[in-house]
């Protein structure tokens, strides 16, 4: 495989943050802060490269997550346990991980596939090898010419901090 060429990177938390800050809510969201942390990643990655939407060409978006959003699945399963209470179609809708990805291809204008996986385990704040690889593989296929990659884990260990990086790439 070539190398990618990175046109802009955003991660979440903010290394120069003096003080944790709290993801933006996300409207069609509850729950949980794996679609606010994807979003807000997303959105400033984008803004790196184009300042504001829509975002020109086709760009693809790939989200990467080895444990995915853990505690919308836990809500699912809370909720279909007890037969006397009513799912809430909301956790329905936002345990698909493209729905966050649809999302951010609307406000963004963005035309390429829309691709989620679930590589192996990869340290938080690193976008795993098998993500890279897609993307160049949407790029040399020619259906994107741009690929918002990110990779998205949600609080876990002792510090509970989510992290997530995006790198828009393209080919060299």
């Amino acid at each position: 495989m070539t190398a990618l060429r990175i046109l802009a990177e955003a991660v979440w938390p903010d290394p120069d943050a003096s003080a944790a800050e709290p993801l933006p809510p996300l409207p069609g969201f509850a729950a949980s802060s794996f679609n606010p942390l994807v979003a807000e990643t997303a959105e400033r990655c984008l803004r790196a490269r184009h300042g504001s939407a829509p975002a020109p060409g086709r760009t693809a978006l790939l989200l990467a997550s080895t444990a995915g959003d853990r505690v919308t699945a836990r809500a699912i399963d809370e909720a279909a346990a007890d037969p006397d209470r009513r799912m809430p179609p909301l956790l329905f809708f936002q345990s698909n991980p493209n729905a966050v990805l649809g999302h951010i291809a609307a406000r963004w204008g963005l035309t390429g596939p829309v691709v989620a996986i679930s590589p192996a385990a990869t340290p938080p704040g690193r976008v795993p090898q098998d993500a890279l690889d897609l993307a160049e593989l949407l790029l040399a296929d020619g259906d994107a010419e741009q690929v918002l990659v990110i990779a998205a884990e949600p609080a876990d260990g002792p510090d509970g901090t989510d992290r997530a990086v995006a790198l828009l790439v393209a080919a060299p």
